[in-house]
């Protein structure tokens, strides 16, 4: 069958790259979509098992620093189209291993612009029709301040361009032209893979877009991020560490409408551009967890409040920062794109995807998911 795309969606097996590949797969029978993943403890090929067995859908294990790997690929499934997710994301492993980090989302990164390069330009067509997707991270802007108006303690309300009202803990929010500063090693290499992204279209020409997202949450998460590992440990009574006293305030998505903004930005969004992606959904850490176990209890038929003595504060983070809280009206105004989901309802459906599959939470936690699926692609 020839495919009108030939798609490669690198970090296909992870949290947001398993939802980007199904709406791809499902939403695009016309394309061929390839998901390219190392399947380290962040990728989960059980993710993707309604779509596994769809036509225009294949996998590919393979690390995306492997320059030659990824020329081939390049070459015999003539890719015209990359989205890019595969990174390490947890800021925590970050400051204990900064050296993976650099070599997966700088060096690999740069792998895959330099072999998207030497194929493309070796076509007669050369860039016409390509397109390389770089998804990035709100944390490579750094921190924001906790402002508020004079008189008006936070948070307090704001409106987003939708002229929906929106609780913020600051005036100020990330705009695509917010000055770099990023303050983890996470968010360091992620700022210099997109310093490379745009290099290499200011350079060769590539048509490259970046995108910068805040926090996501929702089905298929790895249990190492604040939501699903609470939500993990509050069935299970176990405690919930929260970094000093909870204040940071971090901007929520749901999971879903992440991967709508990527399908509307690669197929509408202009080259060399960068949008950024949020849903104007501030919360405090604190306040966050509070609404977890409430949701939690609930649907577990424990008494309201059951579990609000798990929670225990640890030593902060190191170099924690205090806030982040994207500005969305550029993808909004440009290309129509917006939330589809309130946070109350996000939430909901969140915590019931958990709990209804326990067995995909206890493969994890277990590890018999890396087991079984690198036994399978072993090289």
């Amino acid at each position: 069958m020839e495919f009108k795309r030939n798609i490669v969606i690198t970090g296909g097996a992870g949290f947001i790259g398993s939802h980007v590949v199904r709406l791809f797969v499902n939403k695009y029978p016309e394309y061929k979509i390839i998901n390219l993943d190392k399947l380290t403890y962040a990728g989960n090929l059980a993710n993707l098992k309604d779509i596994e067995n769809k036509p225009n859908y294949k996998f590919v294990k393979m690390d995306i620093c492997d320059f030659d790997a990824f020329y081939k690929l390049m070459q015999d499934e003539q890719i015209d189209g990359i989205i890019h997710l595969a990174a390490e994301s947890h800021v925590d492993r970050s400051i204990k291993d900064p050296f993976t980090f650099a070599r997966t989302n700088v060096m690999g990164t740069l792998s895959l612009l330099q072999a998207a390069k030497l194929y493309w330009e070796s076509l007669p067509e050369k860039y016409e029709g390509k397109r390389f997707y770089h998804i990035s991270t709100d944390e490579v802007y750094g921190a924001l301040e906790m402002t508020h108006p004079e008189g008006i303690e936070p948070p307090f309300t704001t409106t987003a361009s939708s002229g929906e009202h929106h609780e913020a803990y600051g005036e100020d929010f990330f705009l695509e032209t917010t000055k770099y500063n990023p303050h983890s090693p996470y968010s360091a290499s992620k700022a210099s893979s997109d310093h490379f992204v745009r290099a290499f279209h200011d350079t060769y020409g590539m048509p490259t877009i970046v995108t910068n997202c805040s926090n996501n949450y929702g089905p298929y998460q790895f249990p190492e991020k604040l939501i699903p590992l609470f939500i993990n440990n509050i069935r299970h009574r176990k405690p919930l560490p929260v970094y000093g006293k909870g204040e940071n305030v971090r901007d929520w998505l749901y999971v879903v409408d992440h991967a709508r903004a990527i399908d509307t930005i690669f197929h509408n969004g202009k080259v060399a551009e960068t949008y950024n992606i949020g849903g104007f959904n501030e919360w405090k850490n604190i306040d966050i967890i509070k609404v977890v176990i409430a949701t939690v209890d609930r649907l577990l038929g424990r008494p309201e409040g059951a579990d609000l003595d798990l929670i225990t504060y640890v030593t902060d983070r190191l170099g924690h920062d205090a806030r982040y809280a994207i500005d969305s009206r550029k993808l909004q105004a440009e290309l129509g794109w917006e939330p589809s989901l309130q946070f109350e309802e996000g939430i909901e459906k969140t915590v019931k995807w958990y709990l209804e599959n326990e067995a995909w939470m206890d493969n994890i936690t277990s590890g018999e998911y890396e087991k079984y699926y690198n036994e399978m692609y072993k090289n």
